[in-house]
């Protein structure tokens, strides 16, 4: 992905629209600030997120921040792989 296929919010969650699917995650500045995460949380596949609304978190040693989700639609995948490898999104 390049940055200037993606929609930014203000809390840095990131959107990629493709058709009638949409890709969600988080940008790089906010990963930096948290820097160490230790847990996320993500919405299961087949529950609904709503836009500007709270959707999973993702904790540091730091703190415990929200991700709020961009878009109004239902999960269809999510990247299950990534809370037991959240250094991937250092990466």
């Amino acid at each position: 992905m390049r940055p200037d296929d993606l929609k930014f919010q203000k809390s840095h969650e990131w959107c990629k629209i493709d058709g009638d699917v949409a890709t969600i995650g988080i940008s790089d500045y906010a990963v930096s600030h948290l820097s160490d995460l230790v847990f996320l949380d993500l919405p299961a596949v087949g529950s609904t997120v709503t836009a500007g609304e709270s959707f999973g978190e993702i904790e540091s040693v730091k703190a415990v921040s929200s991700l709020y989700s961009p878009i109004t639609g239902e999960v269809l995948e999510s990247n299950e792989d990534l809370g037991d490898n959240l250094e991937w999104l250092s990466e």
